[in-house]
């Protein structure tokens, strides 16, 4: 089916678009994030043509699809991985609209029968799970290690294969069946990238997920009671500054990876002995985490400062010299007192030291 020169020439060149911003050093810049969302809009429009102009459909076999429409298949994952280069402030929702895009691609690859038994079984799993999907089934660090020399190991032959046919493009051109070689080649460069970019996705999204959900930093229980009851009386302390093992974790707790291997919270690899050369120079003791004011608001905040005056302030009321009868009974305590201690000498009630 001949296609409309719009549509060729917004995909030459919004590929085009999108290779220059692969190599561009400003990725910083506002600059490069108009570029990107300028691009993602060609895409964009390109998917749009392709659906109006059903290019494809799942009845049909591949040898059906013409030479110069296998390009269109790659659409998909071309916005899918630019979506991923953007930036907003609702990540998630970002990266969510990417996997989606991904999966129309291999959706559409698995109808046309393009994955090979590989990615089949790949593409089978990951549709049965995409939240929790992995390269590596097992948690095992090994596997993983070598799971990922055979995929790069992969990817550097579809890469050279690549390579090879579009540097002999201008030779191809007059053969039919080496075109299709060349597109065939590409898309089975973008299968093999996606399932990878798909493991990295799901666990970025489970970090997003797992941020999402943390109580933010200004939301404390208001109620010491109950924050005992929540927490249970062995995690529960009085202490202001947290002990050292927390500080030197910057207050995280709970474990780093999942029982699948899926990482709950952001972590850095630190060996042995990088932990020890920090902790050379450090103090013995636990350092003031907080001012004194800090500290004092935090004692008011618990009601440990008595504010007010009254009897449990330890003051003496200030007795009204106007009021006679208040003065009179002054008087008789005081005189009482003085009579006490007549009667009484100091030390006349220890009998055990007399001779």
């Amino acid at each position: 089916m001949e296609q409309p020169q719009s549509l060729r020439s917004l995909f030459v060149a919004a590929k085009a678009e999108k290779t220059d911003l692969e190599h561009r050093p400003d990725s910083n810049t506002d600059g490069y994030r108009n570029d990107v969302n300028e691009t993602i809009a060609k895409f964009k429009e390109c998917q749009r043509q392709v659906e109006m102009l059903s290019l494809f459909s799942s009845n049909e076999p591949l040898d059906d699809i013409a030479t110069g429409d296998l390009q269109y298949l790659t659409v998909e994952y071309l916005l899918a991985d630019l979506l991923q280069r953007s930036y907003n402030s609702n990540r998630e929702a970002t990266l969510m609209t990417a996997l989606q895009n991904y999966e129309r691609f291999l959706t559409r690859l698995y109808h046309y029968d393009i994955l090979n038994d590989k990615d089949k079984k790949l593409y089978e799993r990951y549709t049965a799970n995409p939240r929790s999907f992995t390269l590596v089934l097992a948690n095992d660090a090994a596997a993983r290690r070598e799971t990922k020399i055979n995929r790069f190991r992969e990817e550097k032959e579809l890469k050279q294969k690549l390579e090879y046919l579009s540097n002999n493009q201008s030779t191809l051109q007059s053969d039919d069946d080496d075109v299709r070689r060349l597109y065939l080649a590409e898309i089975d460069l973008y299968i093999h990238q996606t399932f990878q970019t798909l493991d990295l996705l799901s666990q970025e999204l489970t970090m997003l997920s797992s941020m999402r959900n943390l109580p933010k930093p200004g939301e404390q229980h208001q109620d010491d009671t109950r924050r005992r009851n929540e927490e249970g009386e062995s995690a529960y302390s009085e202490r202001l500054d947290p002990p050292i093992s927390q500080l030197l974790q910057g207050g995280k707790f709970g474990p780093i990876l999942s029982k699948e291997g899926k990482p709950m919270q952001p972590f850095t690899l630190l060996d042995r002995r990088t932990q020890l050369q920090q902790g050379v120079f450090r103090s013995g003791h636990n350092l003031p985490t907080m001012t004194i004011d800090e500290y004092l608001d935090e004692e008011h905040r618990r009601g440990n400062v008595i504010e007010g005056g009254g009897e449990q302030s330890g003051i003496p009321p200030e007795v009204d010299e106007d009021d006679m009868d208040k003065a009179d009974e002054e008087t008789m305590k005081a005189r009482d007192w003085d009579e006490f201690t007549e009667a009484n000498p100091r030390g006349s009630g220890n009998t055990l030291n007399r001779g």
